[in-house]
């Protein structure tokens, strides 16, 4: 944190500036207050000459609007930004709205600059962190890797990849991480524009699919989070041994250095660092291993060590004693942009750096006279020369000073201390190691003779240039690379194409190679171009694509579409190109159709159903509300059908049965139509008390209920007293027209257990009769005495509804996993195995063995097949007639826990096992995992972790999955 420089801007929007905060490649964050409320906020502020390239534009717009999807948990909430503030100014007066633009940081005669504007968290980056109070314990280990896995999670869920992870980027609270990036930009080791409107972008990490030219994805998060746990760990990045410019080859084949990691934790972070992505975790099983009881629930009573919660406390007091400085009090809108730095304070062909934070260094092996340059602070960014860079970029590694303290030029290696900022760390000494130009990739905007540099044209006047990632001084991320025995151009530091070898210097003068020597940078191979449409001209409309080149070069920009990060395709034009579907890639799910987040404000839902392939009812403790299944959006709300279960098509209304009553509910805006109350809707039942529906089909419902009569004392003998009367519950199985609003049936049954009201369900349905099964937990402690361990299956006739016989099944347990299909099979769980019966005799047909130890779930008939779970978190199908197995796969949920839960797609073709860590879709013919949905998080850091089991509901060629409030809607085969 340092005082405001004369260029930066004083005012964004409702906010007056206080401080410089930190920078970062890409953007500049300050301290700032609200005006209105006065609470503390952090602007991150594009800087002004990336702003003004559209494809920068539009990618952190794109991540800012990341960082308000995933708010809540882990991400601060976003409370205002460049655009929101835009929008509120414009429905002001005309005065006003020239005021407030200014105030945005806007100027007729310059970029408008963008911002957003977050909760102020007080916390330090992983970086200065670690420089603190050295490598984080294990504990602290594993709550960092919780929450950043929680955070990936929710972002691969929705089919992205994050591409923010760096140890500038994550953050420790005293509550836990926080993560600060969103994508590429907010991630950048360096940013540049370039001329022709191009955006050089250079990521700070490898991963070993980078290397070999392929399309990063979820996994490529895992491998990052490796990293960063393993340079939490140990304070080193675990690839660092051997030249820089064979780290590359070191990422794609050697094994990581994990020596020094807990033991408790090497196997995990080795997963993650696994060279085929295939073979690494997904973010839920890192998160379940890490903190089974979530990031939250494991960070309650404090996670920090000493000093960083002391250094945390130190930045908080800092800037909660902030004042408005005297200079912003009396800032006029004209002076709220940044001012033009002035000729005598920018060195001639040079980059701008801020003085109080680089050292003179001069080019190894330079002549004396030769001109001395300026070497940033954070060693990612290139210094200021006309050669290419000389940086350091690994972890706990830092570019070296030219003198020591006595100015002799020794080069210790030592982070100069900032006088004139505060700074909350000094990593110390650290080697050096030479940085090669990052390869920029492109299609140029006109024909070009090869190797000829792109026609040059200056930056617009006045705009400062992208300075050095951080302020704090921290290490650059991950090892830079030279692909060795490449050939190829690569870019300088101007964007001018380096010269071959031995024609410039790699960190050495004219003339060399270099102290490393190698050659110049190579770009990897591109995947194929979609074809431009028609009627563009392909030198005006290239289309481009990430690759990793070095640490991940990036060229956007110049009129071209920019396909970057999680799928999210970006256009260099001034135009807002129309939105194109992803390609979904195998293992993760399809982009959902919608998304609905059930308010916080009301209670929790309870019950879940779909109404037709309209809507989806959900209930809760003080109403029902309806969701439109094409949008996603709440369309009406109803307190009478509070606690209320089904959501039945009982003509054309919705039907929903409440603990009190029968509801006939208009769709269109959840108007009851009809009511039968329980308590006086059942001829000879007053006070009826209904259970959970027993099951459906077609028009009829079958339920059990039950009411208390009062049973007389006969008249005592002489001379002895009146027996009291005795209440006794009565209970009936019962069929119902949902359409006629009738009772067709009632036939009595055993009471349960108090109050009395059973519990059934329907477990298989044939022509002539139901087979239903009490559920254990209502049973007597007579019936189950009687029952002698065994559960107990009931025809009823379903004409009459008339007992027709009571049998049991070999040694099938009274709350084992039953089900039956239309032929008068049953199929239940008996111990290990899942064994068939003939309903009316009882004899065993077939037998499939479990998993040792395990037990399967309730099975799901369809088609030729009943497709099976266990507890051992293994899903397979079996034939319906001979028992032999077709498939088992594995949903790679680690441990035992209850059997996943299974729902067939309306076609039939996708089966989905859902459980408490995920939901797993096959291919339901040969059991092909298709892709995995996990949405871990926490309501608030502060608050209950979310540990509902996910739930799945299938109607036409959708899937909504549901998990505690958040629902989302893929489509499926």
């Amino acid at each position: 944190m340092e005082a405001l420089r004369r260029d930066d801007p004083r005012r964004f929007g409702r906010f007056t500036v206080l401080a410089r905060f930190q920078e970062a490649a890409s953007a500049v964050q300050y301290v700032a207050r609200d005006t209105a409320t006065g609470e503390v906020a952090v602007i991150t502020a594009a800087r002004p000459a990336l702003a003004a390239v559209p494809a920068f534009r539009r990618r952190f717009q794109a991540e800012a609007r990341t960082a308000e999807r995933l708010a809540g948990g882990w991400v601060a909430p976003l409370v205002d930004s460049a655009a929101a503030s835009a929008s509120s100014s414009a429905s002001s007066s005309a005065s006003d709205d020239a005021a407030d633009k200014a105030g945005a940081g806007s100027a007729a005669d310059g970029p408008e600059l963008l911002w957003t504007a977050t909760e102020y968290v007080p916390a330090l980056p992983l970086a200065e962190a670690i420089g603190v109070a050295g490598p984080l314990p294990e504990r602290a280990l594993r709550i960092l890797g919780a929450g950043i896995a929680e955070i990936l999670s929710r972002v691969h869920a929705g089919g992205a990849v994050l591409q923010g992870l760096a140890p500038g980027t994550v953050l420790l609270a005293e509550d836990g991480p926080r993560l600060t990036a969103f994508g590429p930009l907010g991630a950048a080791a360096a940013a540049e524009a370039k001329p022709g409107g191009q955006l050089s972008v250079r990521l700070g990490y490898l991963t070993p699919e980078q290397v070999e030219g392929k399309e990063v994805g979820a996994p490529s998060d895992l491998f990052v989070l490796g990293l960063l746990l393993a340079y939490a760990a140990t304070g080193t990045t675990p690839f660092t041994e051997g030249p820089a410019e064979e780290a590359a080859r070191r990422i794609a084949e050697a094994d990581p250095e994990l020596d020094a990691v807990p033991e408790e934790l090497r196997e995990l972070i080795a997963g993650c660092l696994a060279k085929d992505p295939a073979e690494r975790p997904t973010a839920g099983t890192v998160a379940a291993e890490l903190a089974l009881e979530g990031a939250a629930g494991l960070a309650r009573g404090g996670w920090l060590p000493e000093r960083i919660a002391a250094a945390v406390a130190d930045q908080e007091a800092r800037v909660r004693a902030l004042e408005v400085p005297e200079e912003a009090a009396a800032t006029t809108p004209e002076d709220a942009r940044p001012a033009e730095e002035p000729e005598d304070a920018r060195p001639e062909d040079a980059r701008p750096v801020d003085a109080m934070d680089a050292v003179a260094v001069a080019p190894p092996g330079a002549p004396a006279e030769a001109p001395v340059t300026q070497t940033p602070a954070d060693p990612r960014v290139p210094a200021a020369t006309t050669g290419p860079p000389v940086t350091a970029e690994a972890y706990g590694t830092t570019a070296p000073t030219a003198t020591d303290g006595d100015g002799s030029g020794s080069g210790s290696g030592d982070i100069g201390e900032d006088r004139g900022t505060t700074r909350f760390l000094n990593t110390g000494p650290k080697p050096p190691q030479s940085d090669h130009a990052t390869t920029q990739l492109a299609l140029p905007q006109e024909p070009q003779q090869p190797h000829e540099p792109p026609p040059a044209q200056p930056a617009p006047a006045g705009l400062p240039v992208p300075g050095h990632h951080h302020t704090y001084g921290s290490p650059a991320p991950y090892p830079a690379a030279l692909l060795p025995g490449s050939a190829g151009q690569g870019a300088g530091q101007n964007g001018n194409p380096s010269a071959a070898p031995g024609s410039g210097p790699i960190g050495g003068p004219p003339g060399t190679n270099g102290p490393q020597g190698g050659g110049p940078m190579v770009a990897l191979p591109l995947p194929p171009a979609p074809t431009p449409p028609d009627g563009s001209a392909t030198s005006r409309r290239a289309l481009i694509t990430i690759a990793a080149a070095a640490v991940g070069g990036l060229v956007v920009g110049g009129g071209a579409v920019a396909a970057i990060g999680g799928g999210e395709s970006v256009a260099a034009t001034d135009d807002k190109p129309a939105p194109k579907p992803r390609r979904t890639l195998p293992g993760r799910p399809p982009e959902p159709r919608w998304t609905y987040s059930h308010p916080a404000s009301e209670s929790s839902p309870l019950t879940t159903a779909l109404w037709r392939d309209r809507l989806l009812v959900v209930t809760s403790e003080s109403q029902a509300s309806a969701v439109d299944l094409r949008t996603g959006k709440r369309v009406w709300q109803r307190a009478d059908a509070a606690k209320g279960q089904a959501a039945l098509a009982a003509g054309d209304l919705c039907f929903v049965a409440s603990p009190t009553e029968f509801l006939w509910l208009a769709p269109k805006d959840g108007t009851v139509v009809h009511r039968v109350r329980y308590a006086d809707g059942f001829t000879g039942l007053p006070n009826l008390q209904v259970g959970r529906l027993a099951g459906q089909s077609g028009p009829l419902i079958w339920f059990a209920g039950s009411h208390t009569v009062t049973v007389k004392a006969p008249k005592p003998k002489k001379g002895k007293k009146q027996a009291p009367d005795r209440q006794v519950v009565q209970a009936h199985f019962f069929a119902y027209d949902i359409v006629r609003r009738a009772e067709v049936w009632r036939t009595p049954v055993p009471a349960g257990r108090a109050p009395g009201t059973p519990v059934a369900r329907v477990v298989a349905e044939r022509s002539a009769d139901l087979l239903v099964r009490q559920d254990a937990v209502t049973l007597t402690p007579a019936e189950v005495k009687a029952a002698k361990g065994k559960g107990i299956i009931r025809s009823f006739d379903r004409t009459t509804g008339k007992l027709q016989w009571a049998k049991q099944y070999g040694t099938a347990a009274p709350d084992a996993a039953v089900t039956g299909d239309e032929d008068g099979v049953l199929y239940a769980a008996v111990g290990t195995d899942l064994q068939s019966f003939e309903a009316d005799t009882a004899k065993p047909l077939w037998r499939v063995a479990g998993t040792a130890g395990s037990v399967f779930g309730t099975p799901v008939v369809a088609g030729p097949f009943v497709h099976t779970s266990e507890r051992s978190q293994q899903v397979g199908a079996v034939e319906r007639e001979t028992g032999r197995l077709v498939w088992r796969r594995s949903t790679e949920v680690p441990g035992i826990g209850n059997a996943p839960s299974l729902a067939l797609s309306s076609s039939g073709k996708t089966l989905f096992a859902s459980d408490a860590t995920q939901v797993t879709a096959f291919a339901a013919a040969d059991g092909e995992r298709l892709w995995k949905f996990q949405d871990i998080g926490v309501a608030d850091p502060k608050g209950a972790t979310v540990s509902a089991s996910y739930r799945t509901f299938t109607v036409g060629g959708s899937a909504v999955v549901q998990r505690d409030r958040s629902f989302y809607a893929f489509p499926v085969a």
